[in-house]
Parts: structure tokens; sequence; C-alpha cells
């Protein structure tokens, strides 16, 4: 018995210890797997953002996948974890712009390869301290398959997924409205923007005999449509296609009057004017009726020449109430309406509100891809842990929208593709080599797209991409993949991407089970946030109570889908576990230390179990947990667990077994229940339970890491 198995456990001094051993074993890589472990078992890393530390959350996605490999692997299956890192685009080069304005810097002024080679760096640095973090977590994963969303292998992949849309006739460049962000300047998904309600004044100004209404009188310097229902009676003399002339806020213009049954009779006066260039359902009026738009707001946030010298360069914000001002002084407001509630987009990052522009971009048509990604789930080859998830995947896929695909930034995988300044046409140009527009024929204005892709484009292919589709032998043996775990925030940002992409690409589902889990919030049910200072760091919590405590808290009471709470006194309770456990596994081996090296095969044992009472018993809570294990019930699982192993095992059956440590049947007893207390505790708490393991005296012990489960 090690001396140290005497001490008080101490996780400082074996989880560093421990980790190595699993590593050196090679029994994270499947191929060095014993022969029993035959049938593949596969699950993807979703690939934590190389821009700063772990949180909680990524804990708990730690946690629960490599509970799920472990559990395989002990059963016998071929199991293969795949790490990985996002360079996550967007959200780091957001992160490093935080960090260029407190060093007094800013992109707009630096070299675009500049700012890439520096954000790389950056990138580099901040995976390789994440992945010793993911480690320390004890993440039992395949380091030698470990890939970064840069890789060249990956860029390959999804440059030939963007020419195969392409010739397909499912990739486009157009001109539509997009949601842009001034601050950062680039354009943003639907997902990447967040719907919040704001106060603000309504106004109701004069336009001509009409009275129209809005919140943002900053576009009105191009409108020159007044729409209205064609069944509303209030406007019946007016006909479609007319023409009035009005006074409006530089002076006379020609207004057209449209109907259009996109209007609502019942808001306002029924009647509006439309700005195309900056609002969306105005827009679409727009390009129904063939209608002329002009932008009125640059991509900095201020007015163009359309709106005069007076009003040329200002800030939408503050030239909105000198517009009111003018109007009133030319009799034209009518009313202001104080504290209007109404919902308005918001970038997710920085808060500032989206300004709707028309701009050239890449867009896939997602009609189809989403068909198919309906269809394999109602087929049932990808299967929702919670029919919730899934009743909200199926309604968000039924009403999705073409995807833009494009980002104005530096950080992220350029956009292999040419566009061409004489016919205004774009083409896709993987490979660099041609140099004659295929629409016009020019040579001379052919340029390089400088966006690149939106980083969900790229990770939206990951499952694939992380196996070498389509020519290696591991995309071969280990795909589809077996489970995707993640967060249910991520459930349209990127599991519906990859179920999509993945058929896509594949004509295979790139997993079989979608298993989403909550977020972490604090014990008061808040949001864990930097800013509120409630953030839980996994580095301090495991230097505090344990890897394995984090772990079991982790698990324990988490339903999947749903947030869950944590605390340090949750976490400490089952630091406490810890300690009892390692005490129980102390005090059998001390007193069990005259039967030698026990034969777990021996017929003693054997009968033992089908004539002991406390045997019978457990054998009854193994099977239960097995069962909660297969249905990914591990909040349950971890729960029997430790009921059975602190109130059963600890508080009775080894106070009751005490006076009878000299007969062997007892210490044959004690053995058994507690070698399968530390197979079955393996997934959930793996430092503790090799450590005490490493320490029984059991013939043909092997590393707990790869012991079979029990039962089977």
């Amino acid at each position: 018995m090690d001396e140290k198995f005497l001490k008080p456990y101490n996780p400082q001094e074996t989880e560093k210890k421990i980790y190595e051993l699993w590593e050196k074993s090679g029994f994270f890589n499947p191929d060095n797997l014993p022969d029993r472990h035959k049938k593949p078992f596969t699950i993807i890393m979703p690939p934590p953002n190389a821009n700063g530390s772990l949180h909680a959350g990524h804990a708990l996605f730690v946690a629960t996948e490599d509970l799920i490999i472990r559990y395989k692997r002990m059963q016998g299956f071929k199991t293969l974890w795949v790490p990985g890192a996002d360079h996550a685009g967007f959200e780091t080069q957001v992160v490093y712009e935080k960090k260029l304005e407190k060093e007094g810097r800013s992109r707009f002024k630096m070299d675009s390869k500049e700012l890439y080679d520096e954000i790389m760096q950056f990138t580099l640095d901040n995976k390789s301290f994440m992945e010793g973090q993911v480690r320390s977590l004890g993440a039992s994963c395949d380091w030698s398959r470990e890939r970064f969303t840069l890789d060249p292998k990956i860029i390959k992949t999804v440059y030939k997924t963007f020419q195969q849309l392409s010739d397909d006739k499912l990739l486009y460049r157009g001109k539509r409205l997009i949601n842009w962000c001034s601050k950062h300047q680039t354009s943003l998904s639907e997902l990447e923007t967040e719907s919040i309600e704001k106060e603000d004044k309504f106004y109701t100004f004069q336009y001509g005999p009409f009275q129209i209404g809005t919140t943002r009188p900053e576009t009105k310097f191009g409108d020159k449509y007044v729409v209205m229902h064609p069944d509303d009676e209030r406007y019946k003399k007016y006909k479609h296609g007319q023409e009035i002339d009005l006074e409006w806020i530089n002076g006379p213009i020609t207004a057209t009057i449209i109907k259009d049954d996109a209007i609502d009779m019942e808001f306002g006066t029924g009647a509006m004017t439309i700005t195309p260039w900056h609002d969306t359902a105005d827009f679409e009026i727009a390009q129904r009726h063939n209608l002329e738009y002009e932008q009125i707001i640059d991509f900095y946030g201020k007015l163009l020449p359309i709106a005069g010298p007076e009003f040329e360069g200002k800030n939408i914000t503050i030239a909105r109430e000198e517009i009111v001002k003018k109007l009133d002084e030319k009799g034209l407001l009518v009313k202001t309406e104080e504290n209007f509630k109404h919902n308005i987009k918001v970038c997710y990052k920085c808060n500032r509100p989206i300004e709707p522009q028309i701009k050239a971009q890449w867009f896939i048509k997602m009609k189809s891809l989403a068909k198919r990604a309906i269809e394999a789930v109602e087929k049932g080859d990808v299967k929702f842990i919670t029919k919730r998830h899934e009743k909200i995947f199926k309604h968000w896929m039924g009403n999705i929208h073409d995807w833009n695909i494009s980002r104005q930034i530096v950080w992220g995988i350029p956009i292999p593709a040419k566009l061409c300044q004489d016919c205004k046409g774009a083409f896709v140009d993987i490979e660099n080599k041609i140099t004659k527009c295929p629409n016009c024929g020019s040579t001379d204005s052919i340029v390089q797209d400088p966006d690149t892709f939106d980083t969900w484009f790229s990770s939206g292919q990951w499952p694939f991409a992380v196996l070498d589709f389509p020519e290696e032998e591991d995309f071969k043996n280990f795909y589809p993949t077996d489970i995707m775990e993640t967060g249910h925030d991520l459930l349209f940002f990127w599991v519906a991407r990859m179920i999509m992409l993945g058929i896509y690409r594949t004509k295979k589902v790139p997993f079989k089970t979608v298993y989403l889990h909550g977020l972490i919030r604090d014990a008061k049910e808040k949001k864990m946030s930097k800013s509120i200072g409630n953030v839980i760091d996994p580095r301090e919590i495991s230097e505090k109570f344990g890897t394995d405590a984090l772990r079991m808290s982790l698990i324990v009471g988490n339903t999947p889908g749903n947030d869950m709470n944590l605390s340090e006194n949750k976490i400490r309770a089952y630091k406490k576990f810890a300690n009892k456990l390692w005490n129980v596994g102390r005090f059998i081996v001390e007193n069990t230390q005259d039967l030698g090296e026990v034969d777990l095969n021996d017929k003693q044992i054997k009968s033992l179990r089908h004539s002991n009472l406390e045997l019978k018993k457990f054998q009854k809570i193994i099977s239960d947990i097995t069962v909660d294990m297969e249905n990914y019930r591990f909040y349950l699982a971890s729960e029997k667990i430790y009921h059975f192993t602190w109130h059963e095992f600890a508080d009775k059956i080894i106070e009751e077994s005490k006076d009878k440590l000299n007969k062997k049947e007892t210490q044959l007893m004690l053995i058994d229940i507690l070698q399968n207390i530390l197979k079955i505790l393996h997934p959930f708490m793996p430092f503790i339970t090799e450590e005490i393991w490493s320490n029984l005296s059991i013939k043909d012990k092997k590393l707990l890491i790869i012991e079979n489960w029990p039962n089977k």
C-alpha cells in the first residue's frame, strides 16, 4: 500500500500524476485499446474558443463528455474523443479589439496582415493555455488527433464545401439587406443579434395629406413612397402609383402612392413611408413593387449627402432631434409620444443598435438543406434527448432564411472568391487560378474578395472535417459520430448547421444523438458574468476542492437542457464525499491485507454474489445505474452511486461489518463492493477512483480507465 494512502486525500498531489499515467498508457487513443474494444464510439469535442480561459460552462461539457467516453470505454467500445480549438472569428476579434483599446490602438489603423498575425499569436498562446486547462479537468481525449479550425486540412474541407455549394447553385452573392454593426464594421447573422425592448420617442409627422409615425426621423430623407393597405377605406380615393407633391425636410418633393397588403391598418394612421435601404419590411415592399431606394446612413452611422449640407456627416443619434426641430419649425410635427416601447435589434457583443444596410454578401440558400435535416430528425437518424428541443429545432428549421456567410473582419478563413469591378460580378476561385472574369471576360478589374467566412460556416463542418472527410480511415471508421453534447444556446448557431452541412457533404448525419445541457448559473440563479463578479473559475475550484468534486457537482441534479445553479457549497459537499470515499478505501485496504491478491473471478466471490444479501442488493443498484447511463440520465446515476456509497456502504454495511472483519467472507464482500463502486464512480470522479484502485491488491488488475464496467 502506498504511504500516501495513509494520509488524507490531496488532489493537488494526485491529479497531475494520474493524468500523466493515463496519457503515458496511450489509452486515450482508440488504436491503442485492448482487443476487446472493437465497436467504435465517437464524440467530437465542441472546440472551445481559443481566446481566453475556460469557464464553468466549459467544465460542464468536459465533465459530461468525459463521463460518457469513460463509461463507453469501460464497456468495451473503441472510443474516440477528438479535442479541438476554435479560432472563433468575430468573437476573438472582438476580444482582441478590447486588448487594442486598452493599449491605445485601433484595428482600423493597422495593416490587415499585421492585425491577422497579432491575433494568430494571441490565439495560439491562449489555445495552448486552454488545452492545459482541459487536461486538468481530466479529459481523456485523443490529443494526437487534436484539431484547430485554421488547420490547413480544415480550411481545405471548408473550401470544397464552398465550391460544391456554388456548383449546386445553392450559393449566391447578392445585394441584400443585412444586419450591420457600425462599431465592429461587419455584418452579422440573425443569430448574432439580440432583440431588446427600448423606450424611445414616437413622432407623428404630416406628410402631405397623410400622417406618418416613426421612431427614426433620421431615415426620412429618402422617403418618396407612402404605402397603405389596398382595402383601407380611409385612403380609397388614392390610387396605386399616383404621385403627390408635398413639403418635406429639405423642401418640396414628389411622393408616389403604393398599395400593399403587408400594411397593418390598425397601427397608427395606417399610412407609412418606407426606407428600403434601412428596414427589412420596407425592403421587401420595395422588392415586390420594383421601387428605387437609396442609402441614407453610412456604415459608420452617419448621414450621407442625401440629407443635405445641414445634416451630412452627422451621427444619427445627434441629428435626430435636430431633424425633428426642423420639421416642427415647418409645421410638420403633429405630436410626440414619450416613452414609446418597442423592440430593436442590437449587436450581441456591444449592444449597439443594428443598422440594416444593403450590401453585397455571400448567401447560402437554406430551404433544401433544412428540409433534409428535418427529415433526418423525423426518421430518427438524429435523436434529441429532449422532445422540447426537437420541437424547437423543427420549428426554427421550417422558418429558416438564407444564410449570410460573409464577415467584414480580418480574423478568419478568407473567402476563396474573386470580385469583378467591371460587371460587379463574383465567382468562386478556391485554387486562386482564375484571372479572367467568367461573367464579362475582364482581366483588369479582378480583385480578391477581402471578406472572411462566418465562423459558424467552418465550425458547422467540424464533425466530418476533423475526421478528414472523405479520404482518411478515421472518417470511414468513426463517422457518423455517436453523440453531440453541447449547450442548448448553440442549438441554432452550431447544432442545426452541423446537421445541415453534414448531410449535404457526406450524405450521412454527423451524429446520431444530440444532448443539450443548460447554462451554469450562480446560487441565486443569476447568469454568470465577469462584470457581476459571480463567475466560478474551474482552475480555482479545482485547486481549492479538487477536480473530482467540481465534476460531480456539475453532474448531480443537472437534467438535460435545463439551466443549473452552482455554488461553492455544493462543490464543497462533494469534496467531503471524495474524502469519505478515500477513507472508505483506506479502511478496506488496511483491513483486507491478509487476503493477499484477490481474484475477482474466484468461486467464493461468485458464490457470495448469489448468496450475500448486500451484494445482491448492490447488483440491482448497478443494473439501475447502467440503465440510467444508457439513457443519458447521468443526474440520476450520480445520485444513486453517491447515496449508496455514503449512506448504505459507509454508514451501514461497513459499520455492521466491523465486528466480522476477521472473516474472509466479510473481507471479500467489502472488496467486491468497493471495486464496483470505484468502477461506477470512475466516469464521474476519475482521479480519486484511479488512485484508490492503484492501492487495491487484485489479480490481473489493469488501469481503471480500461477495466470492465460492472456486469460486463
